[in-house]
């Protein structure tokens, strides 16, 4: 007999699932993910903040010496920087600034690592060999150290967009040494579905490789696609941060987390607040893409036990 009622159970929540569309499946799975949807609700309230930050009363970047080194307080509620300025104020807009980075360098890998392994993907052959040949190059390159070099050298560039310092010229950086992921990861989707029936089918009625790749393919590569983008945008910040701790990213007094580290570092034994506050941020942002990201993964994972039992 509970055979029986787990049997029914099951297969009520199966027939329960049928005439959804794939997004409303996807989505049904990640809000019963607890992790992924906390994440969700954190990563919500920051960029909420961080939006917010002009309503702050306090200049990010003007200084009052009269107020240095103040502890958190009602007026200063996460206290004040060796010059006097509102750390929250400050950490507010250094959230536009590294947030603003992270999704660059998600659109430039997106573009770079799908257009790269598409056609590696698609093409075969020799064309798939010079690709990944140039990827696995990208790849075997220390990455912190080409970080620093392309930094230093694009700041130096005379051209208009890529002004010293500029968000753009910080994430082209990242961006160029991040897509390799992408690249692989997309060609291995394509290797797959390029030999399937319904990609057959669509050449045999004679549509164009790019109508098969854009209409056919890509779209039943799209879950891999996002789990990917969602972890790109926490390396990006964790790059960001480390490129404007070591001096060559956002530079003062233009605000970023990664900076506000590192002048914090000075002070951080008597005045620790000042690194304290930055690297919650970082800490908070970084974890809740991470979840949202382990939450997408198990949404679009069609080989779950839970999904073929339905969803318990």
């Amino acid at each position: 007999m509970k055979k029986f009622s787990e049997y029914t159970h099951h297969r009520h929540a199966a027939q329960s699932s049928e005439g959804e569309s794939a997004s409303q499946m996807v989505w049904r799975r990640f809000r019963r993910h607890p992790g992924a949807m906390a994440g969700s609700m954190v990563l919500a309230l920051i960029v909420i903040l961080v939006l917010l930050a002009p309503l702050s009363p306090y200049d990010p970047e003007a200084s009052d010496t009269s107020q240095r080194f103040q502890s958190p307080s009602l007026r200063h509620p996460l206290g004040t920087d060796a010059l006097g300025r509102d750390l929250l104020t400050r950490i507010l807009y250094g959230g536009r600034i590294s947030l603003t980075v992270g999704l660059l360098v998600v659109g430039i890998t997106l573009t770079l690592g799908v257009t790269v392994g598409a056609v590696a993907g698609y093409a075969g052959g020799w064309v798939d060999n010079i690709l990944m040949r140039i990827t696995d190059a990208a790849l075997s390159l220390p990455s912190l150290l080409v970080l620093i070099l392309l930094s230093a050298i694009l700041r130096e560039v005379e051209i208009p967009i890529l002004q010293r310092n500029s968000v753009l010229t910080i994430a082209l950086v990242i961006g160029l040494l991040s897509w390799m992921t992408f690249a692989r990861l997309v060609r291995a989707s394509f290797l797959t579905l390029r030999e399937l029936d319904f990609v057959t089918a669509s050449r045999s009625l004679g549509a164009s490789p790019l109508h098969v790749a854009w209409k056919h393919i890509l779209p039943n590569s799209i879950g891999p696609i996002i789990v990917e983008a969602t972890l790109e945008l926490g390396y990006a910040i964790i790059e960001e941060s480390g490129l404007s701790f070591l001096g060559f990213g956002i530079q003062p007094p233009t605000p970023s987390w990664g900076n506000l580290l590192s002048n914090a570092q000075e002070n951080f034994i008597r005045y620790p607040w000042l690194a304290i506050f930055p690297g919650l941020m970082i800490f908070f942002t970084i974890i809740s893409v991470n979840y949202i990201g382990d939450g997408l993964r198990d949404a679009f994972d069609p080989y779950k036990v839970r999904q073929k039992v339905g969803e318990v």
